[in-house]
């Protein structure tokens, strides 16, 4: 059987999604809610297509090709569709991608990334960091106002980090020359796109400050900076389709920053969860959905823990469920 994609007649392979179709056949579509090889469901509608020979928006990844199908991948009016969709799912992705440290760092420094290095006694590490953005041993940061400190999350909670205290005993750790380092690999890519989780509730403050009395770390940090944010599809298909912020305000009331130890090394936070299901669909009798409608959450029951498989972080489409 052909279709046609894009005015171009393809020949469809038994048991293929359009999705696939077009992928195989060279048209990039954008999706969240699909795996290859994986159990799936349309969700996300960020896969969204045309079929011109009825007008129809569809989603490809679940539509199976028809005879006289006139699919249309790249039009405005479907690349509409699919921002608003990113929008939709952003309005409900409370997190930061980058922590807010990171980001007004005039010399481009991963602060975060640095101060996590620091808190797990990684020093050498975290000096090739610091190395990779400032000239050693001339620090920027004797004669900068600090905004990192002025931004830092936790001075939202009680008193703000002391970043600069930070670098300067990192600094002094090795001599500059000692350290070999890629400086463009050291700065936050700031064109990407940036998700906000927006103030803390009094609630989560709380939370947060209790959590750091039974876990304390050297410097405080409350490692805002998304785990995932490397893999994560839903800012990448927002960077790209030109999202500088989300359109909507923040809708979701999931408890921002609550990090549920799923396995040794896999960590689930629902904040960050679009529901697409890959984990539910994915898991025997591990993760689940609770609820319906707009209150519906995915969950990990404690006693399925034991049956959710470390594989399945390579199916979220948001960081929401990573491996440390």
């Amino acid at each position: 059987m052909q279709i046609t994609i894009n005015q171009t007649a393809v020949e469809v392979l038994d048991g293929e999604t359009l999705l696939e179709t077009a992928q195989r056949t060279g048209h990039e579509i954008p999706s969240l809610c699909y795996a290859k090889d994986a159990v799936h469901k349309s969700s996300c509608m960020v896969c969204v297509v045309k079929d011109c020979a009825t007008g129809q928006i569809i989603p490809s990844c679940t539509t199976r090709p028809a005879e006289g199908m006139q699919i249309d991948t790249e039009s405005d009016d479907v690349r509409t569709i699919r921002t608003l969709s990113l929008e939709l799912l952003l309005s409900d992705h409370r997190a930061d991608c980058e922590a807010p440290c990171s980001v007004v760092c005039p010399q481009g420094l991963d602060i975060e990334r640095m101060l996590n290095l620091y808190d797990s006694g990684r020093y050498e590490d975290a000096h090739k960091l610091i190395a990779g953005v400032f000239a050693l041993p001339t620090l920027e940061c004797d004669n900068c106002k600090a905004p990192c400190e002025k931004i830092c999350r936790r001075g939202t909670v009680d008193q703000p980090v002391l970043i600069r205290t930070v670098i300067r005993e990192l600094s002094e750790m090795y001599e500059p020359e000692s350290i070999q380092t890629e400086k463009d690999t050291c700065k936050t890519d700031k064109t990407l796109f940036q998700s906000r989780l927006g103030r803390f509730t009094e609630s989560e403050k709380k939370r947060l400050r209790e959590h750091e009395t039974q876990n304390p770390k050297p410097s405080r940090c409350l490692h805002c900076a998304c785990a995932g944010r490397e893999d994560c599809k839903l800012r990448f298909y927002a960077t790209a389709a030109g999202i500088k912020r989300p359109r909507y305000e923040l809708s979701s009331a999931l408890p921002v920053m609550q990090k549920i130890r799923v396995t040794e090394k896999m960590w689930f936070e629902p904040a960050k969860c679009i529901r697409c299901g890959l984990c539910v669909y994915n898991s025997a009798n591990g993760f689940t959905f609770k609820d319906r409608g707009f209150i519906m959450q995915v969950v990990i029951p404690d006693e399925n823990r034991q049956n959710a498989d470390e594989e399945l972080a390579a199916l979220c489409p948001t960081g929401a469920l990573y491996l440390i």
